[in-house]
């Protein structure tokens, strides 16, 4: 076994810039991958040393410290974005730019799994970052978004700029959401997924002569544990904010104004607390799939109530549930246990979907490929919460299901 190689800075420099940016790009597609396994917070020098063949000190002659590493990373992740952004905005109309901007990304996957290029840090750990690195790179952050909802005209109404901004964040999260499922198909058949996931963005879910008019499902039920609830809210509220890592049981205690002698009354350790917000999301999101099932009226209306009432959830004071995306920097066993979990709701979805195409009142699209449009979909809707709460709940709930009810090109909500 090769000895770590040890970089001599004024080598290096007489080697020209070529070499440094080389040496950099490689260290930084190693600390990516390092986020995207354990976190920003996970993620090691000495880990990413070991990635590229270095050793520790050398990593330190680019990157003084770690949170200069993960902030170089997440810059690169936001440069790309602006840069396939750029691309797409080159096509004529919004249905053209939405369709390129998933024709680059799948392309970009296929080329990630045939080991042709290495994939750039997820953004989940973004506000976990902290001091003024964190608000350059939330600066950043919504530069990106800004350039996406301009994907539908810059110009218009408050309502039509509420509405792009819903359909903005839907696309940017569907596209985030790539990687937790694509992996499931052959690189061969990427161009059918592709073709099935633009049809639900162009055209949406619902079938003819179907309209939006759910009715929310009664989720209340019994605390088993008093206090037990908030505490778990706020604790779901950090993680999705600070991400597995970020979220101490110093900051989870002091969100509750308790010490951490009462965490430890509710919970024996930091990962029996991750376990239980995600199955408390997780049972929420499985007790509204049951309530439509025995909720009566068409397929269409039983998924439709499903959407609203999770939407309301994640809108409302009774939210949040916990972010799928959390998941990075947990122990390998309790994530494995979690996307388990995830698939299953996930199949649930596209058997709802299926019997409303068999019945007609849901469009004829991939099943399996819409219900990770509407996972992603659920899961992203807690960073709109300070979006919604500027709206009455009913409406901020139907401009952000229009996306995937109607699709991403279809006003008839600003009308309806």
């Amino acid at each position: 076994m090769n000895a770590p190689e040890k970089i001599d800075p004024e080598t290096d420099k007489g080697g020209g810039t070529k070499r440094f940016q080389a040496k950099r790009d490689s260290i930084l597609a190693a600390a990516a991958d390092a986020i995207n396994e354990q976190s920003a917070k996970g993620m090691t020098f000495a880990d990413v040393a070991r990635r590229v063949g270095l050793n520790t000190t050398s990593v330190t002659y680019y990157f003084k410290r770690k949170e200069d590493l993960a902030a170089a990373a997440f810059e690169q992740t936001l440069e790309r974005l602006q840069e396939m952004l750029a691309e797409a905005m080159l096509e004529h109309g919004p249905e053209a730019r939405v369709r390129r901007f998933l024709a680059i990304n799948m392309e970009r996957h296929a080329r990630i799994h045939r080991g042709d290029e290495r994939d750039f840090a997820v953004l989940s750990d973004l506000r976990a970052m902290e001091g003024p690195v964190k608000k350059r790179l939330l600066d950043g952050w919504r530069d990106v978004f800004r350039t996406t909802r301009a994907i539908w005209g810059g110009d218009g109404s408050r309502a039509e700029t509420d509405l792009h901004g819903a359909r903005a964040h839907v696309l940017l999260e569907n596209i985030f959401w790539l990687p937790a499922w694509l992996t499931r198909y052959e690189i061969d058949e990427y161009p059918r997924v592709e073709a099935r996931l633009m049809e639900v963005f162009a055209h949406g879910i619902v079938g003819p002569g179907q309209h939006w008019a759910p009715e929310l499902l009664d989720l209340e039920h019994d605390e088993p544990e008093p206090g037990r609830e908030a505490f778990l809210l706020a604790a779901t509220r950090l993680i999705n904010e600070l991400g597995y890592r970020g979220a101490s049981v110093q900051k989870i205690a002091s969100e509750l104004n308790v010490t951490k002698g009462s965490f430890y009354h509710h919970l024996d350790a930091k990962d029996e607390l991750v376990i239980a917000c995600y199955k408390r999301s997780f049972d929420i999101i499985a007790e509204a799939q049951r309530l439509a099932e025995d909720h009566g009226g068409s397929h269409w209306d039983r998924l439709a109530a499903t959407m609203a009432t999770l939407l309301d959830v994640q809108f409302s004071e009774r939210g949040p549930l916990l972010r799928t995306t959390a998941l990075s920097g947990l122990p390998p066993r309790v994530r494995t246990t979690m996307i388990d979990r995830s698939n299953r709701i996930a199949r649930r979805f596209a058997g709802m979907l299926s019997d409303g195409i068999a019945e007609g009142s849901i469009r004829a699209i991939d099943p399996l490929v819409a219900s990770q449009a509407l996972m992603a979909l659920q899961n992203a809707a807690f960073d709109m919460r300070k979006w919604a709460s500027t709206m009455e709940r009913e409406k901020a709930i139907a401009f952000y299901a229009s996306t995937l009810v109607f699709g991403l090109f279809d006003d008839r909500v600003l009308t309806g």
